[in-house]
């Protein structure tokens, strides 16, 4: 996860290009063909567009930009703290 990916994703990218960028990625990563180091980069676009998809969200529910990506960071932090 990287907060300025996340950042320019969420600023420069509506939530359906996200959306349809997410399927695509999904089903690549299915592949049998893709390598471990193909799956880890990929994995990293996921978190860092759900992310984004989810900055959108909370925006359009009244949070701030700079919360809503905070708030996502933190969720993120948190699971791998468990």
């Amino acid at each position: 996860m990287k907060l300025p990916v996340i950042r320019q994703f969420y600023q420069n990218q509506t939530p359906g290009n996200l959306e349809a960028t997410l399927e695509v990625l999904e089903s690549f990563s299915e592949f049998r063909g893709t390598t471990e180091e193909d799956l880890n980069v990929v994995g990293e676009l996921i978190t860092n567009i759900c992310g984004a998809l989810e900055a959108h969200a909370n925006v359009k529910n009244g949070m701030s930009e700079k919360d809503a990506l905070n708030s996502f960071a933190q969720k993120v932090m948190g699971s791998i703290d468990k």
